[in-house]
């Protein structure tokens, strides 16, 4: 059974740095709360889109293939995220680790193709 109180204190390190950066953090918004330019001007309140006053009503449809592009960007920005470390380290894990880089880009190959089968990838 440990003993608590220095089980504990093992931990007062970690509160520490922990305090120390809530109170970087709000010190500094503090600063920069008191050191800002205050002008009240009713413009600033207004809502704008690119810089562009809004025309009509907030609300617009969408085509979901935009939420489709999305998605496949993030599944191959994770591919490259997985991709560049292994390349990088690749003599050094050998070549049981090439097999299992090759099953993963077949992964993502077949997710292409299955994009590109149902038409998500063409523009219009």
């Amino acid at each position: 059974m440990p003993d608590y109180p220095d089980y504990l204190a093992s931990y007062a390190g970690i509160a520490a740095i922990f305090g120390v950066g809530v109170l970087l953090a709000a010190g500094m918004l503090g600063v920069n709360r008191l050191l800002r330019p205050r002008v009240d001007d009713p413009a600033k309140l207004l809502t704008y889109e690119s810089g562009v006053d809004p025309v009509g009503s907030g609300w617009a449809q969408s085509n979901v293939r935009y939420y489709v592009f999305a998605f496949l960007y993030v599944i191959f920005a994770v591919d490259a995220v997985f991709l560049f470390p292994w390349a990088v380290v690749f003599a050094d894990i050998g070549w049981e680790a090439a097999v299992e880089m090759a099953v993963f880009i077949g992964f993502i190959a077949i997710g292409l193709l299955y994009a590109w089968r149902k038409g998500v990838l063409s523009w219009t």
